[in-house]
């Protein structure tokens, strides 16, 4: 594989598209699924990741984490990168890892270890032994900010370590580390905070980003990503102020409305979305409201 071929065409937006679980039996509403990621494709994603945060990994049985991700893969057929997320312990990490190459997927993204006690020499060693046991390409997601980005340094030299989605709203200690890092590596730079923080990851060298509110609004992600390409700085902050209040209200009780903000923002719009998974509740009737009030001043409601 060309590596640096393939990590070009991670800067884009990375679409984490949703789990949409029944309302009444809780399990994965595969055509619900299927809707999800044709409605990406249809709106020009190029790079899809089953099993991200967004995605409710958290929430999955690692069989339901395998059977999201052959199924995405199965949908796209080809028509975008599937990016599977991976994680937990190292040995199942690589289960994941494993059944994703076999299924057909891109690459992995590899979610940053969840124990609470963890050392960077620690946190190499298990990025490492995961990139090491897989045939296709890895992203890395760092998202603790207690964790060294020496990280970084250990694996960019690695031919499979083909992206690292930065979660640290640090802008000097991200730019520091761009600027360390060898452009000779294989490393797509991508913002994991979304179009709120795209625009200034985007000059410090992060020429991609993630997006789950692309699963309700595609035109603000896919016009935010070319009006950076563009240097259109008056049409990038128009577009930044559109996102805000969306992404202020996820970021609510500690980033608790992430995904049902997203979920019952499709709901409302009517795609498929249904419910979340515990430990996450439904939104309360105020910040429903603020989403009806949202997509109104997008003018994606009709009635």
């Amino acid at each position: 594989m060309n590596y640096a071929a393939f990590s070009k065409r991670l800067e884009t937006i990375s679409a984490i598209n949703i789990t949409p679980f029944d309302e009444e039996t809780r399990r994965i509403d595969w055509e619900g699924l299927e809707a999800n990621i044709e409605f990406l494709l249809a709106n020009g994603t190029e790079v899809i990741v089953p099993c991200g945060n967004t995605g409710e990994f958290y929430a999955l049985t690692l069989e339901e984490a395998k059977e999201v991700t052959k199924r995405v893969v199965e949908i796209v057929n080809h028509r975008a990168i599937v990016m599977a997320g991976i994680g937990y312990s190292v040995e199942t990490a690589v289960e994941l890892g494993k059944h994703a190459q076999q299924v057909g997927a891109d690459c992995v993204m590899i979610h940053q270890p969840l124990h609470p006690y963890i050392t960077t020499p620690g946190a190499v060693s298990y990025y490492r032994n995961v990139i090491e046991s897989l045939d296709i390409p890895s992203i890395l997601y760092l998202k603790d900010a207690h964790v060294s980005d020496d990280i970084l340094f250990s694996l960019a030299p690695l031919d499979k370590c083909v992206g690292v989605k930065y979660a640290i709203n640090d802008l000097p200690r991200f730019t520091e580390t761009v600027r360390k890092i060898s452009a000779a590596f294989n490393i797509a730079w991508i913002c994991g905070t979304a179009e709120k923080w795209a625009p200034y990851f985007y000059n410090a060298g992060a020429r991609g980003f993630t997006s789950g509110l692309i699963n309700v609004n595609p035109g603000i992600s896919q016009g935010m990503l070319q009006a950076l390409r563009d240097q259109d700085w008056p049409t990038v902050w128009k577009l930044w102020e559109d996102v805000l209040p969306f992404e202020n209200l996820r970021a609510k009780y500690n980033a608790g409305n992430n995904v049902v903000a997203v979920k019952e923002a499709m709901e409302q719009l009517g795609l498929r979305a249904g419910v979340t998974r515990e430990p996450v509740d439904p939104l309360n009737e105020a910040d429903k409201k603020e989403v009806t009030n949202l997509l109104n001043a997008w003018g994606l409601l009709t009635t």
